[in-house]
């Protein structure tokens, strides 16, 4: 086989990105059709913002834990960080009432300017909690990002007691938050935080979060900025994790302290570890596993949460590197694996053909 056999068929980069837009494209039209033909109901509409809400976290924390290999367990606390950002901002713009009149384009303007701005103020309060945090590593780093997020949780608590008026309304609640978190929105944002979280980790500065993952003292020896990279990290992590919680704030219309307790970080770490630590795909697909299967599981009521349990003990037993390990899949990599292989076949074909 000559060179011009050899040489390997490259997609450009241009319509590499053509090609995962028409995916995107594709998955969202085939789910507005759905909806729009009924056979997705509103019940599972509602399923399907959740997932995208854990699709969020669960990328956001495969950050910190897949691709720089770090331990925290206080992603609970930019979740509630960034849900009570949203909540008490959008409370006070006209967006309620823009929604009752049906003006949601009015309202676009303030929905984003508060997933802007809980992004901003979890990103804040994970460069407060990174600096020092990230000095340790290992048991010593999950249990000062434990105590981290459970102080959030107890200051959202109690902090209308020492400001001596109503801010985030304590143990009773933050409720009547506008309902602005819709299918369509929650997909955008999905789509924008996996493309980001991709650009980043493709860049040198990804390199640079990898090779911490990979051997710190070695990354140190080479010139990197260890400190920068992995505050970098937690900081993206915290605020992709603030936009979530933004969303589920727009979604259920109320929040409560209690549901951002230990136990809400422990579930967004399994979805990691299930999925693959550092496997995009894998979060993704662990994340829409483990929210749509308590659901399913619903008509066994009474054992649902040990079928639950049960799935993910043999899922830990069976595949310990979790549903896809540390791989991520990628469409333009297939069709290039494919079309040089259909090329390589014909050569080979041709060839063979010549001799006779």
């Amino acid at each position: 086989m000559n060179a011009k056999q050899n040489k390997l068929i490259r997609i450009p980069m241009p319509l590499r990105y053509l090609i995962n837009l028409a995916l995107i494209l594709a998955l969202w039209g085939v789910f507005t059709g759905l909806m729009g033909a009924g056979v997705i109901t509103n019940y599972w509409s509602g399923i399907l913002i959740m997932v995208g809400v854990n699709i969020i976290l669960a990328v956001s924390l495969n950050i910190a834990t897949g691709y720089l290999g770090q331990l925290p367990l206080g992603h609970a606390g930019f979740m509630a960080v960034g849900a009570y950002t949203g909540g008490i901002f959008i409370k006070s713009t006209p967006a309620a009432d823009l929604l009752k009149a049906g003006n949601a384009a009015a309202c676009l303007p303030y929905i984003i300017a508060a997933l802007l701005l809980s992004a901003v103020v979890a990103g804040i309060f994970g460069l407060i909690i990174g600096i020092p945090a990230l000095r340790l590593r290992g048991d010593y780093l999950a249990i000062i990002t434990l105590g981290f997020g459970e102080i959030i949780r107890v200051v959202l608590t109690n902090i209308d007691s020492l400001l001596g008026f109503k801010f985030t309304f304590g143990a009773a609640g933050l409720k009547r938050i506008p309902k602005f978190s819709g299918f369509h929105l929650v997909f955008v944002c999905v789509v924008l935080s996996c493309m980001l979280i991709h650009m980043i980790m493709k860049s040198r500065h990804g390199r640079a979060i990898l090779s911490i993952r990979e051997n710190e003292i070695a990354a140190e020896s080479v010139g990197i900025n260890t400190t920068y990279y992995k505050t970098m990290a937690f900081v993206v992590s915290a605020m992709l994790a603030g936009v979530a919680g933004c969303l589920y704030a727009g979604y259920l219309g109320s929040l409560y302290p209690a549901t951002f307790r230990f136990m809400k970080s422990i579930e967004i770490l399994v979805m990691v570890v299930l999925g693959g630590m550092g496997s995009m795909l894998g979060s993704i697909l662990s994340a829409t596993v483990l929210t749509i299967l308590p659901e399913l599981l619903r008509s066994v009521a009474d054992y649902r949460m040990v079928a639950y349990s049960l799935a993910l003990v043999l899922m830990m037993i069976f595949r310990p590197k979790g549903l896809l390990g540390s791989y991520d899949f990628s469409m333009s990599r297939l069709l290039e694996k494919a079309l040089n292989t259909l090329f390589h076949r014909n050569a080979k074909t041709e060839k063979g053909g010549g001799a006779q």
